[in-house]
């Protein structure tokens, strides 16, 4: 039944044509299309700067792009198979991408098109990727059950650890703490503590896959997101990272799996908030506090 009701979606690819941008004409604010920076699908993106973010794909590239513009400034190759994930610190000019030709790559903003540094280990796809604020150390992890802490400068793993049954399908670093947030094909979310790279933690399990994960700005909360089909699971998850016994609140109204979940920006007198997208083709934003859906 997706299949029917995915072909049943009128797609309208004029308005993307790779040979060059395509300009609206018209009053102010008319829309302003341009070269797509992908030539297939879009696997990850990230936010990099205040003003530019990085985009990872099938094609196997990486690029960086304005968010207000939305030109593609910079395009990275190297990867020989479909990127998965990609990242980056704030507050440095370095880019990471995970593949499925099992290799991370580290690449900078205002380097060459190559890599600059090349991290090979892991035995299966790498499915999450993780960065510290100064973009000194990388964890990632992968299907093949492992985690791995490397040093970026040199390029050295520093650190393996592998946990039966943990597929990792998403990393992230918590803000001002050494402490890595997993999720995992095991329904479970763990705490990794990097300078040991051990488990801090590991949250009661869910009923469904944990597909993703992320950390609220003040480092206090993190968010993970479940499959799901036809109704049942595909919640998003609110967890206290200071009272680690269980859930705070849970987010329910997708009908499939949960793809991923982040906590958005906080404004002066905005109540924190979330989103959430899904299978389902719809992306939701949710109070924070009361799990009420906008």
């Amino acid at each position: 039944t997706m299949g029917k009701l995915q072909s049943k979606i009128s797609f309208h690819t004029t308005k993307y044509r790779a040979e060059g941008s395509v300009g609206q004409a018209g009053p102010a604010g008319a829309s302003q299309q341009h070269s797509p920076a992908h030539t297939d699908a879009v696997t990850s993106v990230a936010a990099l700067k205040p003003d530019l973010c990085v985009s990872g794909g099938r094609d196997k590239s990486v690029a960086v792009s304005s968010w207000r513009s939305g030109a593609a400034l910079r395009r990275f190759t190297g990867h020989e198979r479909e990127v998965t994930k990609v990242t980056s610190a704030l507050d440095s000019n370095r880019v990471f991408s995970a593949s499925r030709d099992k290799t991370v790559m580290m690449w900078e903003l205002h380097g060459t098109s190559g890599p600059s540094q090349h991290f090979p280990g892991h035995d299966l796809v790498v499915t999450g990727l993780a960065v510290s604020p100064d973009a000194s150390q990388l964890c990632t992890g992968s299907r093949d059950n492992t985690v791995c802490k490397w040093d970026t400068e040199t390029g050295e793993c520093v650190g393996r650890a592998a946990i039966s049954r943990n597929l990792v399908t998403h990393l992230c670093w918590v803000p001002g703490e050494p402490y890595v947030i997993q999720t995992s094909e095991d329904k479970t979310t763990r705490v990794w503590d990097s300078r040991e790279l051990q488990v801090a933690h590991t949250f009661p399990a869910k009923q469904h896959i944990q597909t993703c994960c992320d950390v609220s700005q003040d480092g206090r909360y993190c968010l993970s997101s479940s499959s799901g089909s036809a109704g049942h699971g595909a919640e998003a998850t609110l967890w206290d990272l200071r009272q680690t016994r269980g859930r705070v609140c849970e987010y329910k109204g997708h009908f499939q799996t949960t793809t991923s979940c982040v906590f958005l920006p906080r404004g002066p007198t905005l109540a924190p908030s979330i989103a959430t997208s899904s299978s389902d083709s719809t992306v939701k934003l949710w109070d924070q506090g009361t799990a009420g859906r906008g």
